[in-house]
Order: structure tokens, then C-alpha cells, then sequence
């Protein structure tokens, strides 16, 4: 390779842990001549690529540094007024740096082990107070996907409480038509799969009867107008149905909070909270219920419970992993939240305060009156007399004001021919107004207006400016200046084990390496500043990072069309099933809703398929975990007039490649069904093989785990889809303009945003650019060689489930621990958390198979960090057989009673059969960098039987003092 070749090919070793040294060492321990050899033995001749991928060659980092911000320049930064939802807001710099640019925080995987999560547990605890807080509702989850799809959770939540899953009494949800456009569109593609009747009109006028379940308003509405809903809300109540508002955060600081008008679910956006624009995303969604729905709640809420010694530990609730347990009777496929993005907006809450937040508001609030005030002497009239933070006006030719708009760099909601919308935000000042005021200006008079800041806002009503107060716990009280916000964001960072402190092999999850150069434009304004209804002349580098990542997408699944629209994994799922149904019903087969799903597979796989509106049956599979072929021709024959498709995992979630993968897909075709690939494994086929040759006709792909986006400590995600050509007029659709497949889409609208979460989009596409066409095929060998290498040596020391017929496994691999609790009665559980001790993250625990740990390392980790963690497991096996052998307590052991806290090791009292030394720094390389959890062990049944999902009032802290 030639000095110049090498530059460019200067990210794939920073990329890839394995030198060539290392690489030659751990083939030989895995009894393999070479990589090329390994991988012959690994992946079936019959599904492998035969050609190099049609991608770019690599580009080094500093070339593509140069490239992204030329792309960059492409998208126009336009003052934004179009509101909709999406609003400029500041980022406040301790928060920008210290949280969004921070790996500490962006690189935590979900909080599932809460020993090593309380960090952000704590930050999401805040997040819920916060929302509980400013709309008046006791419980709050951890955040969802964006108001659309919040939205849509609220009313399957409400349909499922009132409707049984085989009989449906109260079919209509009413849809305000003052509703935003984009949840509108979302709430029908929800509506048609499960048969709900979506029922559009005017909330004055609406008859409400038995035959309803729900209905929903927006607060703000979308004119801007500040509407009483109390009435309505009554006569909901009266028909025994329920309420969602959907509602804006900062507006309550000032307005009346739904709970406190009577509405049973609240939803919305924390966008605004300090979250850039981004194109659309990722934002914190946030829904907030009375305490009648705690149970039934959709996505993750974070409980306070308490730790072996007694002390306060938070932890996520029952329902986090309800996929899994209920499967198709799950009340969501909800698998991921926006985590990252809630952390933002409640350190922008802890920040600023309530005081600050209300000043925020206010500002807003009066500019917005002056503004309305300055365009009403000009002749013009408001659509309504009581607004926060925008306006709608009627005009009677829009042309001309928009031509001065445009001429000012300035971007106003063109609601239709007469009707313009002006949304007000945080960024706004003084000589903004000049600016805005002057595109309904004529052009002879100078632009004049007067600002009076102690006047009052004539345009909240009085019945329903708000009285309540919020925010009131110490820590939305204590933090605001930057080096108390900066202190205690590093707090929080330190009792978390992320990427920068060790390896995270958890299985199916691809905890690679987040690179900084993919990271660092995310924070450039030409990407973060731009609407996600801008026009499409001002988003040319928007639109061509899509087009070329849509179509190096394409050709590593072998697919010929791709939807960037699904903003998680399981929107991706679903979004991938609605594609499937909706071809189905375009050749006039409505009856085909039979979905067959191994009973391996992951347990939002059944959930999103009862949302698409399709019926659940279970393939079974056999002892060395392949799909039972048998039991799938028996099935597929069975169901063949009704068969959809079926639902694969490949590699399968045992973590091997099936030979006979290929007749499984040959069978479901046969039968007129289509072969949806859950792309969750996609990190094992990357230039190796693609679902396309497979046989698969849809692929949802987790850009959070193969292509690098990093998963935030529980979200953001992208779950875009490709297809093959006949089911390319299936994909999603979208109201806006931005979206040009929209004429000619079946399907609608599965995220707010017409490109789901946008911004992340350049985390992906940096990861291809930088890695090139071999980068990212070597990326798969090299996760496929840590695999192996990794069960090489834990083989023998442990029984390794699922091999293929080559004693390989994919890239990932099973750990069987179930003959420990017979032998020494330790459990899954116990391994987990002793490996916190030894300084790692536990893999994925009894997934897909329960009592075992299944292993992912990626293709990041160096062969130093893969010893280490082997060396970790290995020494666990021998603290077990001390136990088994007698040598060591069954109940007082340092597996029981792991992971050990610092206080614990240091306190006086020592009343253990085993050592300090043993507890916390059992080998060596422990000494040298020793992670301690900032709580002993979860009391998870505590935490479920006692749910409390806010911050504590300040009187709990003083009884747990005294």
C-alpha cells in the first residue's frame, strides 16, 4: 500500500482493535490458517457475496472532515418561524459540551445494569419529575420517540384499556383538526392496522358517545390559539372514554397544566428544552398520565427503589422489558427511548431552573404579543385572540410576504394561500423583530414597534394562566451557575460505565466504537439549525447525505430502495410490516395477516407485528437452535392462503449462521408470503453476504448498532428500511413537501419527522466514507474473529451453545450458566454483577436463552480488552468452582454479594469469608483502573411493589439522613 493509500486508509486500525500481530495470535487460538479461512468456515458458500461492494473507497478523517462541512454548505441557515413543533432553542454550552459531545454519556448502552448506571438513571429520574411537574400528571416515563409517535402510544394505550384484543366495542378516536399535521398523519397509520376509526373535527362541536375511546387536543393548538378544554374534556369523561393533550413544555410554565384541566395522558416534545433542530431529530418526546395508567404505560420509566445495604438506588421498571415477556401481547414494541436527548433537556431544566424557564417564557410570550400587535396596525387580522408563542395570519396574497422573507433570510409557515404562521422561540431578540415585522411591511415606511416589558400578556386568558407551581425539588434549585452544572454532570458521568471506561459485549446490541470525527458535525449549525419542514431549496446537504446513504444502504443489503424515515429499530419493524401489508392489500390479498416468527426471535418482533395488524404464530426450533424447517413447511402450509411473511433474524439470534437459511425464505415464498429480516445482526453480514441475496424482501437496519450512531444511553436510534423493487411503493409517506416519495407511497407516516431523526443520518454515512468499501467488510471479519476468539478461550471453562457445523460461531456467541445454580446455586444474575466488580459491563443476560449471557464484542476491541474480559469470566468460573468444591460459602460469597461499593469495602466491619482484595480488585489489571458502582445490588422487587417514578420531596432525603 502506498504512502498516499495509507493516509486514506488511515480510520479502518482506529476503527478496528485487532492489530496484525494480534490477528495472526488469535486465529491460531481459534485453528484457523487465516481470516479468509475463518470466514469460509463461518458464513455458508451458498449466501456469500461474490463481488466487492459499490461503495466509495475510504477517505481519511481529515479529508472527510473537509468533505462533510462542504456538503454542510449546502443546507441554508434561515431564521426559522415555522414552529410546528420544532423550535431553534439554545443549547447551553456546559450542557453541549459536557453531555452532547461528551463519549461519557453518549456512549452508555440502556440502563439495564442499574449497579453502573445511577448517573443517568438519576438525569432520567429528573426528566420525569420534569414533565410530571409542568403538565400536572403523577407519572412520567423516561421519553419516546417524538410527539407523533407519543401521540399514537397514548391512543393504543387508551384503545387497549378499553377495547379486549379479540373484540372491539369502542372503535372511534376523535382527532382535533387543530391538531399538528405531521400527528395527525401518524395517528392514522396506528389507526388502520388494529381497526380504529380516527374521527376528525371540531373539539366545539364534537358528539361524543359510547362508541368512542379516546380523543385528543393540542395545547397550544396548531394556530397557536389557547383553547379551555375543560368542557370537552367533561363530556369525554362522560362517555367513558379518555383524553390525550398534546401539549408544549415551556407554554406551561405559564398556562394551566393538563392535569389540572382534567386530561388523562399528556404528550409532546422536550425539543425545545436545548436540543438542536437537527433536520427533524433526535428529540425527547415525553408522555405523562395519572396514576390509573402506571401499569399500562408505554416505554422505559425509572423507579426509585433501594440497594442490599438499604440505601436509595434507582433502576428501570417492571415493564422495561415487557417485549420480552408478553411478546405479541405486549402494549407496545417500544424498545428504545430518546435518552441522550432527555438528559439534555433536563439538565436544561436543572440549568435554568423554574425561574429561568418562566423567564424564557415569558420573553417568548411578550415578543410574540408585540409582534401580533405591530402586524395587526398593518392592516392584517389573527386567526385567534389568545396565544403563547405563535400566531396565524390571514393574508390575502402570502406572495409578496414571502418574497421579503425570503429576501431576509427568513423562513414563516406557509399554512395555505391565505394563512401564514409565526412561531416565536428562545433564539428570537430584538433585532429579529425588525426582520419580521418588516415582511408585513410596505415598502416606503421604516419599520417601528415598541416593546413595554413590565406590560401584561393580554393574550393568556386569565382562566387559564397558571397558579401551580413546579420544579420545586433542590436539584431544579441548586445548579445554575456553570461550574455547579458542570460538577454535577460529572458526578452523574462517573457512577456510569460507558464506552470510554471498558468494553460492552452485550449480545445483539453492537457496542462499537462511536469515532469522534463522525460525532463532531452533528454540533455545526448547517446541520443543526435547519427545521424539518424547511423548504427543500435550503436542505440540499440534508438531501444529499439521504440519497447517498440511501444508496449505500441498498447495496450492502442488496435491496433497491430504502426509507430513512423509522427513528428506532422497532419503528423500523414496524414500518418494514405496514410495507409488507400494504403490497398484500394492493394485489387484493386483505387476507393475508398470518406473520410466522421463530420463537427465538426478539420480543418487539411479535409486538410490532400485532401493531401492523397481523396475527402471531410461533415457529419452533430445534436443540442446536437452527428454525425448525419441518415446523415451518407444516405451518406455512397450514396458513398458506393467509400467510404475510415471516419474521428472521440473521445470523439467528443464537448467534449462528443457518445453512439453511435459503430454503426458509425459499418456503415462505412459495407460499405467497414475504421475507421480512430483522437487521439487529446486520454487523455479522456487512460485504460478506446481504438479505437480498438471502432471500429477504424487507431489512430494517439498526444504524445505532452497524453503522456507529451511538446508543446514548438508551436512544437516540435509527431503524431505516430497505426493500426490494416491488414493495418500493410501499415504503412510509409524509405530509411535507420535503418528502419526494410521498405521491407515489402506500403506506403513511411512521415518524413526526419526514426523515425521522435526520442529524444522526451523518454518524452512519461517516462511518462508510471513512471506512470505504473494504473498511467495512473488514469491519465484519474482524467482529467475527473476536467472536470466535472469545469462545475459543472461554470454551471448556464454559459450555458454549449454538455453534455451526464448524464449531463457529457469527459474531456473536452463547455463554450457558444454567448448570451453576444446580452446582453452586449462583444464577445469571450473580455473574452480571460480579463482572461489575472486575470492571466490565455484563453481557446481554438471558437473551434469547434464559440463563446464559450472550456475547458481542465488535469489531473496536482490541485483543488486550477481549483478554481482560475473558480473563474476567475465566477467574468468575474459578470463584464458582470454590463454591462448588466447598471452598467457598454458597450464601456468603463474593458472587452473592456482588458488586461491592467502595463504602462497603472500606468500612469497619468486614464480616465476609472472603477478602477485601478478593471483593474488589480480584486480578491485577483491577488495581490499575479500578470502575466502582456507586450502589450494591438492586432490590428490583422493592422497586416494582413500591413505584415511585419522580424525585423524592426533600423530607425523604432528611429521614434517610437521620
Amino acid at each position: 500500500m502506498s504512502l498516499l493509500e495509507q493516509q486514506a486508509n488511515e480510520f479502518i486500525p482506529r476503527h478496528i482493535g485487532p492489530n496484525e500481530a494480534d490477528t495472526k495470535k488469535m486465529l491460531k487460538k481459534i485453528g484457523a490458517d487465516d481470516l479468509d479461512q475463518l470466514i469460509s468456515n463461518t458464513v455458508p458458500p451458498a449466501i456469500r457475496m461474490d463481488h466487492a461492494l459499490n461503495i466509495p473507497s475510504a477517505m481519511s478523517e481529515h479529508e472527510y472532515l473537509k468533505h462533510i462541512k462542504e456538503v454542510s454548505l449546502k443546507n441554508k441557515v434561515f431564521t426559522n418561524y415555522i414552529g410546528q413543533g420544532y423550535y431553534d432553542t439554545i443549547t447551553p454550552s456546559v450542557i453541549l459540551r459536557n453531555i452532547f459531545e461528551n463519549p461519557g454519556w453518549y456512549t452508555q448502552y440502556t440502563p439495564y445494569q442499574a449497579e453502573i448506571s445511577q448517573g443517568r438513571l438519576e438525569s432520567l429520574l429528573n426528566y420525569q419529575t420534569m414533565v410530571s411537574d409542568l403538565t400536572g400528571l403523577p407519572i412520567a416515563n423516561a421519553s419516546l420517540l417524538d410527539e407523533a409517535t407519543a401521540a399514537a402510544e397514548a391512543m393504543t394505550m387508551f384503545f387497549n384499556t378499553l377495547n379486549k384484543q379479540d373484540h372491539i366495542d369502542r372503535p372511534k378516536f376523535f382527532v382535533d383538526k387543530a391538531i399538528f399535521p405531521q400527528t395527525k398523519d401518524v395517528l392514522v397509520t396506528r389507526a388502520i392496522p388494529v381497526g380504529i376509526e380516527i374521527v376528525e373535527g371540531d373539539y366545539k362541536t364534537a358528539a361524543i358517545d359510547a362508541s368512542y375511546f379516546g380523543a385528543i387536543v393540542q395545547y397550544p393548538n396548531d394556530h397557536g390559539s389557547i383553547e379551555d378544554y375543560r368542557g370537552f374534556i367533561n363530556t369525554v369523561h362522560a362517555a367513558g372514554a379518555y383524553v390525550v393533550m398534546a401539549t408544549d413544555l415551556l407554554a406551561l410554565t405559564l398556562l394551566t397544566p393538563p392535569g389540572e384541566l382534567g386530561a388523562d395522558v399528556a404528550v409532546g416534545s422536550a425539543q425545545r428544552f436545548g436540543v438542536p433542530l437537527g433536520y427533524g431529530g433526535p428529540h425527547a418526546a415525553f408522555m405523562s398520565t395519572k396514576d390509573d395508567f402506571k401499569r399500562s404505560i408505554p416505554g422505559r420509566i425509572i423507579g426509585i427503589s433501594i440497594d442490599a445495604q438499604g440505601n436509595k438506588a434507582l433502576r428501570m421498571a417492571l415493564q422495561t422489558r415487557e417485549q420480552h415477556i408478553k411478546r405479541e401481547k405486549a402494549t407496545s414494541n417500544i424498545c428504545t427511548a430518546q435518552a441522550l436527548l432527555a438528559n439534555m433537556a433536563a439538565m436544561y431544566a436543572v440549568y435554568h431552573g423554574p425561574d429561568g424557564l418562566k423567564k424564557i417564557a415569558l420573553r417568548i410570550a411578550l415578543f410574540t404579543q408585540t409582534v401580533a400587535a405591530a402586524i395587526e396596525e398593518r392592516g392584517f387580522t389573527l386567526v385567534s385572540d389568545h396565544f403563547f408563542d405563535t400566531i396565524t395570519v390571514k393574508a390575502t396574497d402570502i406572495a409578496p410576504i414571502r418574497e421579503k422573507a425570503e429576501r431576509q433570510l427568513i423562513n414563516l409557515r406557509y399554512i395555505d394561500d391565505q394563512h401564514i404562521g409565526i412561531s416565536i422561540d428562545e433564539t428570537t431578540d430584538v433585532a429579529d423583530l425588525f426582520d419580521l415585522i418588516n415582511c408585513f411591511e410596505n415598502d416606503k415606511d421604516p419599520v417601528a414597534f415598541s416593546i413595554d416589558e413590565e406590560a401584561e400578556l393580554q393574550h393568556i386568558p386569565e382562566a387559564l394562566s397558571r397558579t401551580s407551581t413546579y420544579l420545586t425539588h433542590p436539584v431544579f434549585n441548586t445548579h445554575h451557575s456553570e461550574s455547579q452544572m458542570m460538577r454535577y454532570i460529572k458526578q452523574l458521568e462517573n457512577k456510569d460505565l460507558s464506552l470510554n471506561t471498558s468494553m460492552i459485549s452485550l449480545g445483539s446490541c453492537t457496542m462499537k466504537l462511536n469515532a469522534a470525527t463522525e460525532m463532531m458535525p452533528l454540533s455545526w449549525a448547517h446541520w443543526s439549525r435547519i427545521h424539518p419542514f424547511a423548504p427543500a431549496n435550503q436542505t440540499e446537504g440534508y438531501q444529499y447525505i439521504i440519497d447517498e446513504l440511501g444508496n449505500y444502504l441498498c447495496e450492502i443489503t442488496a435491496f433497491d430502495a430504502c426509507s430513512l424515515q423509522p427513528n428506532s429499530g422497532a419503528q423500523g419493524e414496524y414500518a418494514g410490516l405496514l410495507t409488507i401489508r400494504s403490497y398484500h392489500e394492493a394485489n387484493g390479498d386483505h387476507h393475508r395477516n398470518v406473520m410466522l416468527i421463530p420463537i427465538s426471535a426478539h420480543g418487539t418482533n411479535p409486538a410490532s407485528a400485532v401493531m401492523a395488524g397481523m396475527k402471531v404464530v410461533v415457529v419452533k426450533a430445534l436443540d442446536n437452535g437452527y428454525i425448525d424447517v419441518e415446523d415451518l413447511k407444516a405451518k406455512a402450509a397450514q396458513y398458506s392462503n393467509e400467510l404475510s411473511g415471516i419474521m428472521i433474524t440473521y445470523p439467528s439470534t443464537y448467534g449462528v449462521y443457518e445453512e439453511t437459511v435459503k430454503e426458509i425464505t425459499d418456503i415462505i415464498h412459495q407460499h405467497g408470503g414475504q421475507v421480512y429480516m430483522d437487521g439487529a445482526n446486520m454487523n455479522a453480514q456487512v460485504g460478506l453476504t446481504a438479505p437480498g441475496l438471502i432471500g429477504a424482501d424487507v431489512c430494517h437496519l439498526n444504524l445505532h448498532k452497524t453503522f456507529a450512531i451511538p446508543h446514548g444511553g438508551g436512544g437516540p436510534g435509527m431503524g431505516p428500511i430497505c426493500v426490494k423493487a416491488h414493495l418500493a411503493k410501499h415504503l412510509p409517506g409524509h405530509s411535507s413537501d420535503g418528502l419526494r416519495q410521498t405521491s407515489k407511497s402506500s403506506t403513511g407516516a411512521v415518524s413526526a419527522a419526514p426523515y425521522g431523526s435526520a442529524s444522526i443520518l451523518l454518524i452512519s454515512y461517516g462511518y462508510i466514507r471513512m471506512l470505504g468499501s473494504a473498511g467495512v467488510k473488514a469491519a465484519t471479519e474482524y467482529a467475527i474473529l473476536n467472536a470466535n476468539y472469545m469462545r475459543a478461550r472461554l470454551d471448556g471453562a464454559y459450555d458454549i451453545l449454538y455453534t455451526n457445523n464448524n464449531g463457529q460461531c457469527a459474531h456473536e456467541f452463547i455463554v450457558d450458566l444454567r448448570p451453576f445454580k444446580k452446582s453452586a446455586e449462583v444464577e445469571a444474575e450473580d455473574v452480571a454483577k460480579r463482572l461489575i466488580d472486575y470492571g466490565f459491563h455484563a453481557p446481554t443476560m438471558s437473551f434469547p436463552v434464559p440463563g446464559t449471557i450472550m456475547i458481542e464484542p465488535t469489531e473496536s476491541e482490541d485483543k488486550g480488552e477481549l483478554d481482560r474480559f475473558c480473563d474476567a469470566l475465566l477467574s468468575i468460573r474459578e470463584e464458582i468452582k470454590a463454591i462448588e468444591e466447598g471452598r467457598a460459602n454458597k450464601k456468603d460469597n463474593a458472587l452473592k454479594n456482588a458488586p461491592h461499593t467502595q463504602f462497603v469495602v472500606t468500612a469497619d466491619e468486614w464480616n465476609h469469608s472472603y477478602s477485601r482484595k478478593e471483593a474488589a480488585f480480584p486480578l491485577y489489571y483491577v488495581t490499575q483502573n479500578k470502575f466502582w458502582p456507586s450502589v450494591a445490588r438492586v432490590n428490583n422487587t422493592h422497586g416494582d411493589r413500591n413505584l415511585i417514578c419522580t424525585c423524592e420531596p426533600v423530607e425523604s432525603y432528611m429521614e434517610a439522613e437521620a
